[in-house]
């Protein structure tokens, strides 16, 4: 047997060992899936009295050239919030992980999974498909009862921004940076699916599908922890190299406001190109806005210092220069 050949071997014996104990989390998927056991959500006249977006996750509503503009200015901008969070979820589960999940359910991520992660793929792309589906609906009934239409960019910020990373990326990884997204934004813990369903400001249509929402990505999440567990070892020590330092970015990718759906709504409600960019520059500071990238992205970060991501110096430093640990060493 070669020494290539013995290496391969290894990784790959590697990546069985780290799912050979695989415990799957969808026995009872029938049973508990949004998409076999609740209700479509129905607005049903939620009117002007609710919220739709928590305002306190929307620092531009604040601004003082927002909020000069009168309640129906910063309704119309928690309004667009919310049409964004619809959007960017259907985008994410259509575009980034639905395709990862069908190449894992089919046997064609090159990970050697157990038949039994390879069937759960399948439950989750359906999940995410009904995902994708509900939040579209939910948006189109919103928009037919408030009378807003939706006004969104033809294609959101953070796909335009995965597109240009995996372009740049060498090529012994840039088929990894889809499977490397999915895993980064099915494993970050996002505030909004804990928050918004317990906030009983906004329309009871909202909150319960995002509590919908959260039920699911529970077992995801339990599900890409595995997936990272085989998917590191499988990789050889040049392609960890090369991959680790580019986890920080695509948190970021996740994670960041955007800034051009947020130009839209501020447009929206009658400010021009400078006041754009006045309110986005003074409610999303740098240093602010990293912080938070930080908290969300902890577990993440915990998980890949578990499967040895972080040994490399490189992988450190770049997770520190982007403030996601305290120390590069």
């Amino acid at each position: 047997m070669s020494a290539g050949k013995s290496t391969t071997q290894a990784r790959l014996g590697a990546a069985r060992v780290a799912t050979k104990e695989y415990r799957s989390r969808f026995g009872s998927w029938e049973r508990r899936a949004s998409v076999r056991t609740k209700p479509r959500r129905v607005v049903t006249g939620d009117g002007p009295a609710h919220l739709y977006f928590p305002p306190e996750l929307v620092p531009a509503v604040s601004h003082p050239l927002v909020t000069s503009r009168g309640p129906g200015a910063v309704r119309q901008l928690l309004l667009s919030r919310l049409y964004q969070y619809l959007d960017f979820t259907i985008q994410l589960e259509a575009a980034a992980v639905i395709p990862v999940t069908l190449d894992i359910s089919l046997n064609r991520s090159g990970l050697a999974l157990p038949r039994d992660m390879q069937r759960d793929a399948f439950k989750i792309t359906t999940d995410e498909a009904w995902h994708a589906q509900f939040s579209d609906d939910l948006m189109t009934q919103i928009a037919h009862d408030t009378g807003i239409p939706v006004r969104l960019p033809h294609r959101p910020y953070f796909l335009d921004r995965l597109a240009r990373i995996r372009a740049a990326a060498a090529s012994e990884v840039r088929g990894c940076t889809d499977l490397a997204f999915a895993v980064v934004s099915e494993t970050l813990i996002s505030a909004l699916l804990a928050d918004l369903p317990k906030d009983r400001r906004l329309p009871p249509s909202v909150r319960d599908l995002v509590a919908d929402h959260a039920e699911d990505e529970g077992r995801h999440h339990a599900y890409f922890r595995s997936v990272l567990q085989a998917f590191w070892p499988s990789l050889d020590v040049r392609q960890q190299r090369t991959l680790g330092p580019m986890f920080p970015e695509l948190m970021e990718v996740f994670l960041e406001p955007d800034p051009l759906g947020l130009a839209y709504a501020l447009s929206d409600i009658g400010l021009d190109t400078p006041q754009v960019e006045q309110v986005l520059a003074e409610s999303y500071p740098e240093g602010v806005v990293r912080a938070q990238i930080a908290d969300a992205a902890a577990t993440t970060v915990r998980y890949l210092w578990d499967v040895g991501a972080l040994a490399d110096p490189a992988t450190r430093e770049a997770f520190h220069a982007a403030g996601l640990i305290v120390e590069a060493g």
